[in-house]
């Protein structure tokens, strides 16, 4: 019985080794700007399995109501909130261990006609600094693939977040599941959560 039990179970896991070892295909088409809008394709198996996503507007916050969010996150923001948001972006082990899941997972992603423009500001020249410490290398990284054109824009004196991107990516997942462990079994990420949770108490 319990022989049974087992070779049904080893059974079981090599099936799901061989699913998450098929590549997966996602063609995606994204803009945010005054309102979120896209569409996103999944095919698996080869292009047996093919399912579309169209994703549904989402309404941008209106003008008014983001200068009254600024003007009311600069008086409600405090020296303490801003160390908790980028406590660990000053640590440099996280950093490098950032960088390295995002440079492994993107050399490892199959990518087609893929264009990604993004612009983005936090309100306060200073956080979008810290901010930026982080996000510059990233772009760097993103950008020197030949087969994608990256550019990513900081803006200083506003908040603003806006996106447009396009293109095809093909992964496997049992890859993608092996770079994700390998971030989460990390020392420095769990220093880094271990100094957030500092901050917050």
């Amino acid at each position: 019985m319990l022989t049974s039990v087992a070779v049904f179970l080893l059974l079981l896991i090599v099936l799901l080794v061989a699913l998450l070892a098929i590549p997966v295909t996602l063609t995606f088409q994204l803009s945010w700007q005054q309102s979120f809008q896209g569409n996103l394709k999944l095919q698996w198996a080869f292009g047996l399995v093919r399912v579309r996503f169209p994703l549904s507007q989402l309404k941008a916050p209106s003008l008014e109501g983001k200068e009254m969010t600024q003007k009311n996150s600069r008086y409600q923001r405090s020296p303490r909130n801003k160390t908790n948001l980028f406590a660990v972006i000053g640590q440099q082990a996280f950093r490098r261990r950032i960088m390295k899941f995002i440079s492994d997972f993107w050399r490892s992603v199959h990518k087609r006609n893929v264009s990604l423009r993004i612009r983005i500001g936090l309100g306060d020249p200073a956080d979008t600094g810290q901010l930026w410490a982080i996000v510059g290398p990233v772009a760097g990284i993103l950008s020197n693939a030949n087969e994608a054109s990256i550019e990513i824009i900081p803006e200083f004196f506003d908040t603003t977040i806006e996106l447009h991107s396009s293109g095809s990516i093909r992964l496997i997942p049992l890859q993608m599941i092996y770079l994700t462990i390998g971030l989460l079994l990390s020392p420095p990420i769990w220093q880094g959560i271990k100094q957030m949770r500092a901050v917050d108490h």
